[in-house]
């Protein structure tokens, strides 16, 4: 499998590996020794502010969406025009 052949690197034992193909690209990760306390006060407050930009994002307007768009366009650093949004209105919440 060509997938394969061209992977490169160490894998440990324990981890949870997975792939995803994004823009006709492959790509990898893996989960190694996953925290599993209980979530910190930041950890808490990061939920939710990606919550609460998720809702945003949820409730543009035709022409806000548009206008991402058109700059989506301009712009070479997000490979996908909602990841590019989320990244707007989170600098926004951040500002």
């Amino acid at each position: 499998m060509g997938l394969v052949e061209s992977m490169s690197g160490k894998l440990c034992g324990h981890s949870d590996i997975y792939f995803f193909r994004k823009n006709g690209k492959v790509f990898s990760g893996k989960r190694c020794n996953p925290y599993k306390g209980k979530p910190t006060a930041n950890q808490l407050a990061q939920r939710a502010k990606f919550a609460q930009v998720r809702a945003a994002v949820k409730v543009l307007t035709s022409e806000q969406e548009a206008a991402y768009a058109e700059s989506f366009k301009h712009q070479t650093q997000y490979p996908s025009l909602q990841g590019y949004i989320f990244a707007m209105e989170y600098a926004k919440l951040s500002d």
